[in-house]
């Protein structure tokens, strides 16, 4: 049997679960996850492979209004991720409701000949009958190739929704090797590590007007230890303060989680030495969020 292999752009609005679901397919934590919408800020590749197949996925930042230079780079990334891909994912969430979000990203849709599949996400919040009542809304729309409800967090009906997808999947290469699971640089990483517990650990209190920089990440001579250092960049001075929070301990723990998830990913111990600056302004200077890593190809 030849070998097959597709590209699958995976697009919705902010917070739908796409960065869950796409870790989820690939067995380990490519893209950083927080219940903040726009948190995927670049569009990153994943490898789903198996013996004769090759799903490589694009998950991408949430289709939403801009409001700076930096959000207007997000939805272009997301759009430009589905021309030339073999499937479209959209992705809702479980709300009943069809938005101005969702029915912006329809529009979109229909003028694409691309096979389209729809994934309900999250369905294990909420009663059968309301997903049957959704499942319906998006059937008289007669614009998916397939409706599959899932749950991204707990990892229901993925393989149904891999096995719709290999419909659509080509004859072709194998574009990466086996065991190779993203195409993000490990810095990429570990900065977006970084990103994710400050989101986390900052709760509300923090916009996202806060940016990575990786200073350097050398391994040691011994092998046996890597050291890292970065900045934490954010908009305001005030924000400076709740990152760092009380006597620094906010930004301690910061530290100790990212230092963590870093070591479990690089497998090596991490010292990991960590900065916060302000930079204002810097998501609507386009040289700024270009050189934290935000730039088209």
């Amino acid at each position: 049997m030849a070998y097959r292999s597709g590209f699958v752009s995976i697009v919705g609005r902010p917070n739908v679960g796409k960065s869950t679901m796409m870790n989820q397919l690939v067995g380990e934590k490519v893209a950083i996850v927080s219940d903040k919408p726009q948190t995927t800020r670049n569009r990153i590749q994943s490898v789903y492979t198996e013996e004769e197949m090759q799903i490589v996925f694009l998950d991408t930042p949430g289709i939403h209004k801009p409001k700076n230079e930096l959000g207007e780079y997000m939805v272009r990334m997301a759009k430009g991720s589905m021309r030339d891909v073999d499937v479209i994912l959209f992705m809702v969430d479980e709300s009943d409701r069809l938005g101005k979000g969702d029915q912006y990203i329809i529009e979109e849709l229909k003028n694409i000949k691309t096979p389209k599949i729809l994934v309900i996400n999250k369905i294990d919040k909420e009663k059968q009958e309301v997903i049957a009542e959704i499942v319906r809304q998006y059937e008289e729309m007669e614009l998916f190739e397939a409706i599959v409800p899932i749950s991204a967090i707990e990892g229901v009906n993925l393989s149904r929704l891999i096995d719709e997808i290999k419909e659509f999947i080509k004859e072709g290469p194998q574009f990466f090797p086996d065991g190779m699971i993203t195409d993000q640089p490990e810095r990429v990483i570990v900065g977006e590590k970084i990103r994710e517990k400050v989101l986390f650990y900052t709760e509300q209190e923090i916009p996202h007007g806060v940016a990575i920089e990786i200073i350097s990440m050398k391994e040691r001579e011994n092998k046996k230890l890597i050291d890292i250092e970065a900045n934490i960049y954010c908009e305001r001075n005030s924000h400076k303060g709740i990152i760092i929070g009380k006597q620094g301990r906010k930004l301690k723990g910061i530290g100790k989680a990212a230092r963590e998830d870093i070591e479990g990913f690089l497998g090596l111990p991490v010292n990991l030495q960590l900065w916060v600056k302000v930079k204002e302004g810097w998501r609507n200077q386009r040289r700024l969020f270009s050189n934290f890593g935000y730039h088209e190809d």
